[in-house]
């Protein structure tokens, strides 16, 4: 009897996984309908959206440069969410006997099942639509629609299969944290986008569309619209050019299959191979003070560097905290003082100091026995904070003011950072005494179940009362700038705003070491739930 065809076993298997996974939990399955709801209905959209764009001009530009994004999706979001689907891990069918040629294309034919395929389709077939002219178009279209759809998924499998080592290792999981740096970024780059098309029109995406049109995906789009204009050679050569990346992607795929699936790994090499050396300690380490401070500093350091939801946290505050000031800037319609918004997003980063450590704090905990240590301990948490937040707020603040050519203002600005900062740092140090909450280390949630009330009281609650701690100096940049004889005291915001922000630090952390030295059981039975 002959083995079964290999494609329909691997789709049932894609099935399987796709209905066992909503088969574990109600939640689950919930999540699972209303994200594959908001993709349909957004790719509805998108449809109408792109139908409406027939005969507009300039809508040509518009599709390549969307068809173009979509195929970078396609290539990014493998080393993004790993975990997202199993069937991109091929390591998983290396025990069976299966030759890289016949898997890759029954791999190829599975992966078009999903929402992700569908959206894609929407959003082609929509393209098509809104360039094609003529019967020559829309039979190129025919073409087109699935060409595209071959390379996005054939990109990400190539993608995904060269990097599965990295993506199954904790380095590669740690990847996940530049998502919020994409979202952040790909977000202000979107809306920038879209309020100069809105001011200047389609035609400004004539001289980028004319590059993406020959590059693999966009170009299968671009073919259509070149086939409607009469240029068939152009048409034919762009289909080409998508042809020919399906199969170098499929070439470098079934290649990187073969190494996957023949060349050994760390479980297959012997553990005697392996030497431990000891390694010095870091120029940081010594760099920074002595005894307590410098041992706590570093361990924050680390965290910072080397724990993946810290990172994240940092990764994204870092990159909003300048994009924000940046982005208004450079449109002409910000402020200097927007700037601010680094030194809030960095002072974030003090809230649930004890919640980052999670159920390792209870080592922390057992340096601790009075104010007087829980007070060494948190000013040593504030100083790690500082080594990094001070330069950065004041390298936005005058990037900021460079870029508005608005330096009078720069002293106010510092000092209202200054500020600001000191502020976040005390009410930080506060509720992550009173308010401690667990972060759970797997997934990609940040509260623990049943701690979600307790994470807003400290996050919100705290930003609350750090505006409100602000309002002095707030209060003396508005009389400045409203009293003409202020100007010449403006400068004297920046030495007041930074001796405030330094008084609300030290009060702050004193305030909250008693309150930590006596809570530390508490403290300790919330952080470690996760």
């Amino acid at each position: 009897m002959s083995a079964p065809a290999l494609t329909p076993v691997v789709v049932r298997l894609k099935l399987s996984l796709l209905r066992n996974g909503l088969r574990q939990s109600g939640g689950r399955r919930a999540a699972w309908i209303a994200s594959a709801v908001v993709a349909l209905l957004f790719a509805a959209l998108q449809v109408l959206g792109l139908v409406a764009l027939r005969g507009v001009d300039g809508a040509e530009s518009l599709v390549v440069l969307l068809v173009a994004v979509l195929a970078l999706g396609w290539a990014v979001m493998p080393l993004f969410f790993p975990g997202g689907d199993e069937t991109l891990d091929p390591t998983r069918l290396v025990m069976l006997p299966l030759s890289p040629r016949p898997l890759v294309r029954s791999l190829l034919v599975a992966s078009l099942v999903g929402i992700g395929p569908l959206f894609t389709v929407c959003l082609l077939a929509g393209s098509v639509i809104a360039v094609a002219r003529g019967a020559a178009a829309w039979t190129v279209g025919a073409v087109a629609v699935p060409l595209a759809l071959l390379v996005c998924v054939a990109l990400a499998r190539a993608v995904a299969a060269a990097n599965v080592r990295l993506l199954t290792s904790r380095k590669g999981r740690d990847l996940a944290v530049l998502s919020g740096l994409v979202v952040a970024i790909g977000a202000q780059v979107v809306n920038f986008g879209a309020q100069r098309l809105g001011s200047g029109g389609l035609d400004q995406l004539d001289p980028v569309a004319d590059v993406l049109r020959w590059l693999p995906g966009a170009s299968a789009i671009g073919a259509v619209h070149a086939a409607g204009e009469g240029a068939y050679g152009v048409a034919a050569a762009q289909l080409v050019v998508s042809a020919g990346a399906l199969v170098v992607l499929l070439a470098l795929w079934s290649r990187t299959l073969t190494r996957l699936m023949t060349a050994p790994d760390g479980s297959t090499l012997q553990a005697g191979d392996s030497t431990v050396r000891d390694r010095p300690s870091t120029g940081l380490a010594r760099l920074l003070p002595p005894g307590r401070t410098g041992t706590v500093m570093e361990r924050s350091l680390r965290y910072i560097w080397r724990d993946p939801k810290t990172k994240a946290a940092w990764v994204t505050s870092l990159a909003i905290g300048l994009i924000v000031p940046v982005f208004n800037a450079w449109q002409g319609t910000g402020s200097v003082y927007f700037a601010c918004f680094a030194a809030g997003m960095l002072g974030i980063q003090m809230y649930n100091q004890f919640g980052q450590d999670t159920s390792a704090f209870w080592m922390v905990a057992m340096t601790i026995s009075s104010a007087r240590d829980a007070y060494a301990e948190l000013r040593a948490r504030a100083l790690a904070l500082l080594l990094i937040t001070l330069p950065y707020a004041t390298l936005v603040t005058v990037l900021t003011a460079a870029m508005l050519d608005d330096w009078a203002r720069l002293p106010e600005a510092l000092g209202l950072s200054f500020a600001l900062l000191g502020a976040m740092l005390a009410t930080g140090a506060w509720t992550s005494a009173r308010f401690p909450y667990s972060i759970p280390q797997e997934g990609y949630k940040n509260v623990a179940p049943g701690q979600v009330g307790l994470a807003g009281i400290s996050l919100f609650g705290g930003m609350i009362a750090a505006a409100l701690l602000c309002l002095p100096v707030i209060a003396l940049t508005i009389w400045l700038n409203l009293d003409e004889s202020g100007e010449t005291l403006r400068g004297l915001l920046l030495p007041a705003g930074a001796a405030y922000g330094a008084l609300l630090t030290l009060g702050g952390l004193r305030l909250a070491a008693p309150r930590t030295a006596a809570r530390l059981p508490e403290i300790v039975t919330a952080v470690s739930k996760g």
